[in-house]
């Protein structure tokens, strides 16, 4: 009964099925590895933060460059305030607001955006205050260069001179006549009246958007891998019932195989073939008669 698995119609689909089920079972397991990952990576950027919190600033140079060991540690510059630039579409505590972001000019020719603080309402250059002249020292936590469309960040454009949607050098570079820093620095205690600005957690650390996906997708593959199975066996099922169905002469017409109709157009010739023999023996017998008379 189950000889049509030899058929080269069922090689190809047993094929396909031994190949596409560890397929998705790696797909998902692959999946949920990458949100245990952020899991850990949001546990341990915790306890990072609240690390970083009891150790002393650091020289900017070394933490450079910034990735998720040094997102949040106290940093230290020195160096002269230049243009201020003031970030728009930022909440803080449930309100919409503004940052104040000042370029700080340190030694090593380079400007590193430090953000003095947040301001509530909409971006006004008037209403920021000017940052402090002469050399001074900042001391704050680093973060890295934000990506517009990320993490709240707004990718808006065509906004008016002295404002940049993102804190990054990619967006100040063209701004500025001067190279910048590709990191920033939040102030642990803002400038004139204004509200500091909490750390950010470094990119692709937290439970965000990115990490349930990653979950969906998990349960995604699992099911493709589930729909695979319940598939071959629906196939086989109805491949059986299709035999049975012919060995019991049910199958409706149409729908038999090839032998099977040659088996039946031999049946329908019989008769025939019958009839045929008998009118031949009867012409025979007159003629062999008068053959012995």
């Amino acid at each position: 009964m189950y000889r049509f698995l030899l058929t080269p119609r069922w090689w190809g689909i047993n094929v396909f099925v031994l190949l596409a089920i560890p397929f998705c079972v790696f797909m998902g397991s692959w999946q949920l590895s990458r949100f245990e990952a952020r899991v850990a990576d949001h546990r341990s950027a915790g306890e990072q933060a609240a690390e970083n919190k009891q150790e002393a600033a650091r020289p900017l140079a070394e933490l450079l460059p910034v990735d998720k060991a040094t997102v949040g540690k106290k940093v230290t510059a020195s160096g002269r305030y230049g243009k201020q630039l003031l970030v728009p579409d930022r909440a803080l505590d449930g309100k919409q607001g503004y940052y104040v972001l000042t370029l700080l000019h340190t030694d090593e020719d380079k400007a590193l955006p430090v953000v003095r603080g947040w301001l509530p309402g909409d971006a006004d250059r008037a209403e920021a205050p000017a940052a402090p002249t002469g050399e001074v020292t900042v001391t704050g936590s680093l973060q890295a260069s934000e990506v517009p469309g990320e993490n709240g960040v707004p990718a808006q454009g065509g906004l008016p001179s002295g404002q940049t949607g993102a804190i990054s050098a990619a967006s100040l570079v063209n701004l500025v006549p001067y190279d910048v820093y590709d990191a920033w620095v939040t102030l642990d205690k803002a400038d004139s009246g204004m509200k500091p600005v909490p750390v950010a957690a470094a990119n692709d650390t937290g439970l965000d958007l990115k990490a349930f996906q990653n979950l969906g997708y998990t349960g995604e593959w699992f099911v493709f891998a589930g729909f695979v199975v319940f598939m071959w066996f629906r196939l086989l099922r109805r491949e059986v019932e299709s035999v049975r169905d012919a060995e019991l002469g049910l199958v409706p017409d149409g729908e038999s195989g090839s032998g099977e109709r040659d088996q039946g157009e031999r049946d329908q010739d019989e008769p025939d073939r019958a009839a045929r023999d008998q009118a031949g023996e009867s012409s025979e017998g007159p003629t062999q008669e008068k053959a012995n008379a």
